[in-house]
């Protein structure tokens, strides 16, 4: 009798914890939660999604032909994270006639924010600037992501390094050309480096959508053979589009090194999917160059076609 109350506990007990298993992808093996299960999700499919998702690239790319408003806030620190330069604006990107051009309603710098000639002096800002500002009237773009590509071609230097580093933020997990000693690390779901890593979906409200959550984690004695340490990401239930991001990178390379945090929050303007939230804390050292600390918020708003 005493035995068979004891397994008729343990049998209740193992029914009532949750209940994960693997799925086999190739070379990635993914852990499954039970709310995963239950919702039958088609797990091929969703790793091929997951893989040549473009909808948070689009959403960037809607950027382009939309009118918002941002806050922006740019610092840059000193070993002891104190501030020693920095920018806090709210600008307005306007279209009219298929050109985009950008108004600074507010601006404030501190330190050495802007060079002699008024152009940002620390790379953090420029990548920046190459996102959510507009210089001069921008004519004849659209939001179209097919075909598209971030090409090096015929570029150099600074040029060349934000088009790779674009690359990486918005397509993480593709390889990429051009980056020494970098290059395959970052293609998490090809070769040796899909070993590397522990894969995991689950489900909950994420903004107030039901989302698939895909979790890529590096496994332990694999720090620094890789590039992408940790990345989240939220996938609309419905649409599987990204709602969020989270990742964290990092390289150590010799003649360079990186350590980087980010976290995108994407929203949903009628048919568009955009950028409301993007935090960044990026530490990066280049060869002849001064090691540079960044942080950036960038809040965007009031979205209008």
């Amino acid at each position: 009798m005493p035995f068979l109350l004891l397994l008729l506990v343990t049998t209740t007990v193992a029914a009532q914890e949750k209940k994960d298993t693997q799925f086999v992808s190739g070379k990635n093996i993914i852990t499954l939660s039970e709310v995963v299960l239950d919702n039958k999700l088609n797990v091929p499919a969703f790793i091929t999604h997951v893989k040549n998702d473009t909808s948070f690239y689009k959403a960037f790319r809607n950027l382009r032909i939309l009118q918002f408003s941002a806050i922006n806030d740019i610092r840059i620190n000193n070993a002891d994270g104190e501030i020693k330069a920095s920018l806090n604006s709210k600008t307005k990107q306007l279209r009219s006639t298929n050109c985009r051009s950008m108004q600074v309603l507010e601006e404030k710098t501190t330190g050495d924010f802007y060079d002699d000639n008024h152009a940002y002096k620390y790379y953090t800002a420029q990548m920046y600037a190459s996102l959510f500002f507009t210089r001069d009237s921008v004519c004849g773009e659209n939001n179209i992501v097919t075909g598209t590509d971030f090409s090096t071609s015929g570029k150099s230097g600074m040029e060349k390094h934000k088009e790779q580093l674009k690359k990486l933020f918005f397509n993480p997990g593709k390889k990429i050309n051009g980056i020494p000693f970098l290059s395959n690390k970052t293609a998490i779901f090809e070769g040796d480096i899909a070993d590397r890593y522990d894969m995991d979906i689950d489900m909950d409200v994420y903004n107030g959508r039901n989302c698939y959550i895909f979790k890529q984690t590096v496994r332990p004695g694999n720090e620094g053979k890789v590039v992408i340490d940790e990345m989240t990401t939220w996938f609309d239930e419905k649409s599987f589009d990204v709602m969020g991001r989270n990742y964290s990178l990092s390289y150590d390379a010799g003649v360079y090194d990186f350590k980087v945090q980010m976290e995108v929050v994407l929203t949903k303007f009628g048919e568009y999917l955009v950028p409301s939230l993007l935090r960044y804390n990026g530490n990066w050292k280049a060869i002849f160059k001064p090691r540079e600390r960044g942080v950036f918020t960038a809040t965007l708003f009031d979205f209008k076609e």
